[in-house]
């Protein structure tokens, strides 16, 4: 029997050589929906635990959605087409967009699997031509008389850290699949993305940040340079 290949990628840094989430809060606030230097400043020590694989995965959302829920669902949706243009479309390179592509080609499940929310990830997926998108899921306001847009609030377990190799799990679950049954490769550059990279049955270390440069060269991962 012909053992089901999956392809997982990290997104930020690994696909693209950026943070979309901290592209996107820089994109909203030259739009002026937020105050310049205190945004970037809080958005800055963010990053900084995330790098440091000590981020308040809850917190930081509250804080990255705070501008959508306040312009609302139209402004927001419109702005996010914009960035696209803008930002995202020009950091597709071509060499990141052929490892998806050859993986496609030859039979292979691509996921896309972020700690980045839905909203902001969801369209970068389809330009990337991937279907299939773990990301953060955000609460919406459902009920009678309510926004029907974002609260700040995460959706279930967020795919950060342990919550990627969850939320996979699930994926595969819901399709009648376990990891015994298939066979899967991740793609990562974030220590954050450890417990992920253990469960699959190939890591590639890829763009990897200092940390996991070093973790992979200890367990023998192969290290992927994808950009320059």
């Amino acid at each position: 029997m012909t053992v089901k290949k999956i392809a997982l990628f990290d997104l930020d840094h690994t696909l693209i050589p950026l943070d979309s989430d901290y592209a996107w809060g820089e994109f909203t606030t030259a739009l002026g929906w937020t105050d310049a230097e205190l945004f970037k400043q809080k958005n800055q020590e963010f990053y900084e635990h995330y790098k440091a694989g000590t981020l308040d995965i809850h917190a930081y959302i509250r804080f990255a959605t705070a501008a959508v829920i306040r312009e609302g669902a139209t402004k927001s949706i419109s702005a996010h087409a914009d960035f696209m243009s803008a930002i995202i479309q020009k950091a597709i390179q071509p060499q990141a967009l052929k490892l998806v592509k050859d993986h496609q080609a030859a039979g292979d499940t691509v996921i896309i699997v972020t700690a980045t929310n839905a909203f902001v990830t969801r369209p970068i997926a389809t330009a990337f031509g991937v279907e299939d998108l773990i990301a953060v899921d955000l609460v919406k306001d459902e009920a009678p008389g309510g926004t029907g847009w974002y609260t700040g609030e995460i959706a279930g377990v967020p795919s950060f850290r342990e919550g990627k190799v969850t939320r996979v799990n699930q994926w595969l679950t819901d399709r009648g699949w376990s990891w015994e049954t298939v066979h899967t490769t991740f793609y990562s550059d974030s220590i954050n993305d450890v417990p992920l990279m253990e469960k699959a049955d190939v890591a590639v270390a890829t763009n990897p940040d200092p940390r996991l440069r070093t973790l992979a060269e200890q367990r023998g991962w192969r290290i992927l340079e994808l950009f320059s």
